[in-house]
């Protein structure tokens, strides 16, 4: 599998100027830690994450003063950029610039490694500095749980010729989830996301298996956890 295989399409982006409370509220909104950074044409110029607002003085949990010893041994630089993470209000000034990204080609035991070894949680897909997709751990997990038990006779580039053309069938219509997952295996679309209704989930089944060479559907799409008022 490649990351082109796998990868979320319809990422939700932020720009440079969004406000920082705003990037927050898409977070909760959306159910999501982070978010590619990019300009008007498109292209990737950094990313955001629940990383870059967990110290802010909005919510008291700036960091503290500390000894005097500790900011001696501080660079003014350092003590600066401090500052302005806890207390800017625009993405640009909080974002990490410098992203680790992958291209569509790069095989999912390379994304697997740069995760693990960065640390990270995502890497964006990109070409030509154009932001194309997403791959997250939660992408790799829902790879891994879509594998056969049994491998059968494998057919990457007859998968991918699918997992397209289900996504353009469901980009005709509103009740698709654009933003989730589609995944083949050996011909068997495995379908994912959170949906309103049986009829929503049904209605993605069925355009999955219009699609000519589709050998099967399975549905893991689930229903949003609803959390009672206290």
């Amino acid at each position: 599998m490649r990351a082109l295989d796998v990868m979320t399409r319809a990422v939700i982006t932020v720009k440079p100027e969004t406000s920082v409370r705003d990037a927050a509220a898409l977070f909760a909104e959306n159910h999501i830690s982070g978010a590619p950074v990019v300009d008007d044409e498109g292209r990737l110029i950094g990313m955001i994450t629940e990383g870059d607002l967990i110290h802010r003085i909005e919510t008291g949990t700036q960091t503290r003063r500390r000894s005097w010893w500790l900011d001696f041994f501080s660079s003014t630089r350092d003590l600066a950029a401090t500052y302005i993470k806890e207390n800017a209000r625009s993405v640009r000034d909080v974002m990490t610039e410098k992203v680790i990204s992958v291209r569509e080609g790069t095989p999912v035991s390379e994304i697997a490694d740069l995760l693990e070894r960065h640390r990270i949680k995502r890497v964006p897909v990109v070409y030509d500095g154009e932001l194309l997709g997403i791959v997250s751990r939660a992408n790799l997990v829902k790879a891994l749980a879509s594998v056969p038990k049994e491998t059968a006779s494998a057919q990457p580039d007859a998968d991918e010729a699918i997992r397209n053309a289900v996504l353009r069938e469901l980009a005709n219509h509103r009740w698709a989830l654009a933003a989730e997952n589609v995944i083949v295996n050996a011909g068997t679309v495995h379908l994912w996301g959170v949906v309103t209704s049986v009829e929503q989930a049904r209605a993605m089944c069925v355009a999955a298996e219009n699609v000519p060479g589709v050998k099967g559907v399975e549905d893991h799409t689930d229903f949003p956890v609803v959390i009672p008022a206290m």
